[in-house]
């Protein structure tokens, strides 16, 4: 693509020579694109893919300054992001979630009867997912830095559509079984894809809120589903499990053909772009401070990942968060078929306003946290509070008490609003893209565990109480509290010592080229600043 010819004259024309984009000032204040020194420590080995473009054009950081001052172009850019990726992130996170719920509401009809399927093996089937999950992650999520980023996740998405389509052949728990960890597998790239996505177009502040947006549509998939699962139920002639499967996976793969065509790989190379609005877009990256694109590997990146204490933090956040999910997931609608006395249209009909509860939430948290500076630890801590008052209704209530038992099992999906502002960290609190690609991958081991570990604290034969997965939910729901006052402790002192740094005028700076968008991390620059 050609520059625009609309630049104003002596700006993105001609060589762009000592003045380029600049990514290392201040996380939340002051502007990187205006002349100044650079205080980096750490070996910078090449620059972003983001700063390349710019060269390739002539663009200058005058030019882009101008840009980044106009509000009205700064709006446009944002609702034409919006527009052209809200809707296929939000449309994959609603099919995704629906493939993979699709065994819950199998289990609720006639899934045991047909197939010979114990209640102990269902567990496993819950597990076996994330097993596939954890095995498949990170190289999904290398895969999806390596090469074009929409053609990794529509193929993906291919794959596990069709996966959904072949499980209506089986007839038994091997069978299942396989099609589970298949479809784990090419179910993994999907939400470690989707941050890196949003870290790469969106501004910091823009971040929570936009995951959170699509984060709702399992929210969304959940009341849906429900809905259409609902009328599926009054089959008579046919297994109404496997008309699940082949509804669902016959929507997946007609999407993932739309994903192929729609979804941009990056902001250089997306079509429909101009390449002012290119430059604007990179521009608004780069005060992220954290990279905006480079599909080369950097083992030190990794190490450096994989020594932070925030990423371990987050790392036994999520682990704990999800193995409330594995049990509340795949338990949680037979619990309440209990409570109903084994009707399973009912109970279907019952989940759809868990569905909607579950947008309330995973909305409303990660908005918050867009909204309040600096407060998304404590909006991670509170939105654990209806998890624990939910899960001691469920536990104490008995059976009979209906609406009592409904109404803690609608308060406990409050956690999955904690959950996305966390998974988040990754994209907007670590630099350099390598150590924020495999940060958000190790997040996402603790996703996998937890997932695992989940469904089998709920035994067979503590059926239909579960008093042992109750217990589980109620301990790791408290213990996340906790964690979410250490995560900000430590990023608290980690500002606080820079600060101090720069007060005393005691950072080490070493040489390097001024004013770039370089490839490198939060610990190398020491004028990040971590948002709380």
């Amino acid at each position: 693509m050609q520059a625009s010819t609309d630049f104003p004259k002596g700006h993105g024309k001609g060589p762009a020579k000592s003045n380029e984009i600049e990514l290392q000032r201040n996380n939340s204040d002051g502007d990187p694109l205006k002349h100044q020194d650079s205080a980096i420590e750490g070996e910078v080995e090449d620059l972003d893919e983001a700063n390349l473009y710019l060269r390739q054009h002539n663009i200058t950081p005058e030019f882009i300054a101008g840009l980044l001052e106009d509000d009205v172009a700064n709006k446009r850019v944002s609702r034409k992001v919006d527009l052209r990726l809200l809707p296929l992130l939000c449309g994959t996170y609603f099919l995704q979630f629906i493939d993979k719920q699709a065994v819950s509401y199998s289990a609720v009809f006639d899934l045991f009867e047909t197939t010979g399927i114990t209640g102990a093996q269902y567990s496993w089937l819950g597990s076996i997912f994330y097993f596939a999950y954890l095995i498949a992650e990170w190289p999904s999520a290398y895969l999806a830095q390596h090469f074009p980023t929409a053609r990794v996740v529509s193929t993906y998405c291919f794959c596990w559509g069709s996966v959904m389509l072949i499980t209506a052949a089986t007839n038994n728990f091997a069978g299942f079984a396989a099609m589970r960890f298949l479809l784990g597998i090419f179910e993994s790239v999907v939400t470690p894809a989707f941050m890196m996505i949003v870290g790469m177009w969106y501004m910091g502040k823009q971040q929570t809120a936009r995951a959170g947006m699509f984060y709702c549509f399992n929210g969304f998939g959940s009341a849906t589903g429900g809905i259409l699962f609902y009328a599926v139920g009054y089959a008579k002639h046919f297994v109404v499990w496997k008309i699940i499967y082949i509804i669902c996976g016959g929507m997946t793969v007609l999407w993932s053909v739309l994903l192929f065509f729609r979804l941009p790989d990056n902001i250089m190379s997306a079509k429909g772009f101009t390449t002012e609005e290119k430059a604007l877009l990179i521009a608004r990256a780069a005060k992220n401070r954290t990279g905006v694109y480079n599909r080369k590997i950097k083992l030190s990146q990794v190490w450096e990942a994989l020594t932070d204490a925030q990423i371990w933090l987050l790392f036994v956040y999520v682990l704990l968060n999800e193995i409330i999910n594995g049990g509340y997931a795949n338990f949680g609608k037979l619990i309440i078929k209990d409570v109903v006395g084994g009707d399973p249209l009912r109970t279907t009909l019952l989940g759809i306003p868990q569905g909607f509860a579950q947008v309330f939430w995973v909305f409303t948290g990660p908005y918050l946290a867009s909204r309040l500076p600096n407060a998304r630890t404590y909006i991670m801590a509170l939105y654990l509070c209806p998890t624990i008052i939910g899960t001691t209704l469920i536990w104490q209530l008995p059976r009979s008490n209906l609406a009592g038992c409904l109404a803690g099992y609608y308060m406990i999906g409050s956690f999955v609003g904690a959950l996305v502002i966390a998974l988040q960290f990754p994209a907007s609190n670590v630099g350099g893209y390598t150590k924020r690609t495999t940060g958000t991958a190790f997040v996402f081991l603790g996703y996998c565990v937890g997932n695992i570990i989940g469904p089998q604290a709920f035994l067979a034969e503590e059926a239909p109480v579960y008093q042992t997965g109750v217990k589980t939910i109620l301990g790791c729901a408290i213990s996340q509290v906790v964690l979410s006052f250490a995560i900000r402790w430590l990023l608290a002192q980690r500002n606080s010592r820079r600060d101090r740094e720069e007060v005393e005028g005691h950072q080490n700076v070493i040489a390097s080229e001024p004013n770039t968008i370089e490839d490198i991390t939060d610990f190398c620059n020491r004028e990040f600043r971590y948002r709380l």
